[in-house]
């Protein structure tokens, strides 16, 4: 399974590199503070915004609860309309549809609606691999592509770069792969949207094949949704003779009613507004109009076991908003990569593991990116509670050790912790040692500097105090408390 970018680092080491880059930072948090902005002024005019994430969350709810029969429903509601419906247990088979397909048709270039499903499965270097050229249109991701780099951000994949530097990629590379930038290409950004924009046409205009992915799946009609804000989407679905769509299981919705509240909550929370430029729906195939063969990709990879995790399979609630990642802290100081993962940020530091499972160290360190401050769950429309299922996946790596056969420098400490505190004069031997180191450290400093070894981590980000020079119980005994207790 993927969803890992291959050979990056665990969180803690990509963090401090991050943290080294102020350019990065300087991207980030100017991206995120606009973001969180518009978030919170259309959120403030919805009265009863709270009721609306209860609705979103329910809605999910449900549909995850009968996720077999919407499921069913979902298929033969799309085999009705004249959809091909595929079942992929995995990355591997997903891509091998997607190819078999192309293949089929004998395309060798395919236009693509912004997808983090085709991100998460490594379409674009399957379909490379087999010699048919994948070509993002969403303008952010096409920066990423033209610039060989990794998205950073669930809505602005791009976030991580500013408006001179896209100006530097798209006169590089543009001409390489199609229709060039032009020679007097400024940084403005309607300039460089325009460049995009005639770039991209070509492609729109000759591309047999498109590939979508789905924000939604009405399981009643079997209408996929797309929502987006370019117009590239619509392009894509509209132009080409042949569409598939891959479509995490998660994404079903029994009704169009029960779609409401989440096509309410998904603007305001992602790009702060009133509801989307585009959103795109199509059922089946409509004859003389749109593709006239339709794919649909149902993909687990993961979903199943999340669905598993009575704790973690909220985390399918998520609708791709991106809210968490605009108000986390750890996410405005390290961007996107730090994650290693194609979904970045508290949703992606719980989606990736939930996916995945333990054992991987890269994927292992992620619940462990979060100062747990809980605005995660504050911005999520649909009420994920990312805390607490921080906490849950942090337990399920420790126990996931606890069998090694060299057991990691905090557990050793916890377990002289246990050894220390189950007899009472062993623990009151302890504590008049430490006293006594108390009072030899605290002639130096009240502070102790870097220790050595495996405390060297805690250390180097936070100050140790001398341990005092009076235990709690020798205080107790020596004042009236300990007169009281008599």
């Amino acid at each position: 399974m993927t969803g890992t970018f291959v050979g990056m680092p665990a969180f803690p080491t990509a963090a401090r590199e991050a943290l080294a880059d102020t350019q990065l930072r300087h991207n980030l948090a100017h991206a995120t503070g606009v973001i969180r902005g518009k978030r919170a002024a259309v959120v403030g005019e919805v009265e009863n915004w709270e009721d609306l994430r209860l609705a979103g969350a329910a809605v999910k709810d449900r549909a995850l609860r009968d996720l077999d029969e919407q499921l069913v429903r979902l298929e033969e509601s799309l085999t009705a309309r004249g959809a091909v419906v595929h079942w992929a247990r995995d990355a591997e088979e997903a891509n091998r549809i997607v190819i078999d397909v192309a293949r089929a048709h004998a395309v060798d270039e395919v236009v693509k609606v912004k997808s983090m499903v085709t991100q998460e499965i490594g379409l674009n270097e399957a379909l490379e691999a087999a010699g048919v050229a994948a070509w993002e249109t969403d303008l952010a991701e096409l920066i990423v592509q033209l610039g060989g780099d990794l998205p950073s951000h669930i809505l602005v994949p791009a976030i991580h770069r500013n408006r001179a530097e896209i100006r530097e990629i798209f006169l590089r590379r543009m001409g390489e792969v199609g229709r060039p930038a032009p020679d007097d290409l400024t940084d403005e950004p309607a300039v460089l949207a325009g460049a995009a924009r005639e770039h991209l046409r070509e492609k729109f205009l000759r591309a047999r094949m498109a590939v979508s992915g789905a924000n939604f799946a009405i399981a009643d009609t079997g209408t996929l949704v797309v929502v987006e804000s370019e117009g590239n989407g619509r392009m894509c679905l509209t132009l080409p003779e042949v569409l598939v769509s891959i479509v995490g299981i998660e994404k079903v919705v029994p009704s169009w009613a029960e779609l409401d509240p989440l096509i309410r909550l998904l603007p305001r929370s992602s790009t702060g507004e009133r509801m989307n430029p585009y959103t795109s729906t199509w059922t089946g195939i409509s004859p003389g109009d749109g593709p006239q063969e339709v794919h649909v990709v149902l993909l687990d990879n993961g979903r199943t076991r999340a669905l598993a995790d009575d704790v973690g399979r909220q985390a399918l609630r998520c609708i791709r908003c991106s809210a968490c990642l605009n108000v986390c802290p750890v996410y405005e100081r390290t961007g996107g990569h730090a994650y290693g993962s194609v979904y970045p940020g508290p949703i992606g530091a719980i989606l990736n593991p939930l996916l995945k499972g333990t054992g991987d160290p890269q994927t292992d360190s992620l619940p462990y990116a979060s100062s747990l401050c809980g605005a995660c769950f504050e911005a999520c429309p649909v009420r994920i509670d990312i805390p607490e299922v921080l906490v849950h996946l942090r337990s399920k790596v420790v126990d996931s050790h606890r069998e090694d056969r060299i057991p990691k420098p905090e557990a050793i400490a916890f377990r002289g912790a246990a050894w220390a505190f189950a007899d009472e004069r062993r623990l009151g031997r302890l504590e008049k040692l430490s006293g006594v180191a108390g009072k030899v450290l605290r002639r130096r400093s009240p502070v102790v500097g870097r220790i050595p070894g495996p405390g060297a981590a805690w250390t180097d980000a936070r100050d140790l105090p001398a341990p005092p020079t009076e235990s709690f119980r020798e205080w107790w005994n020596r004042t009236d408390g300990g007169k009281a207790d008599g």
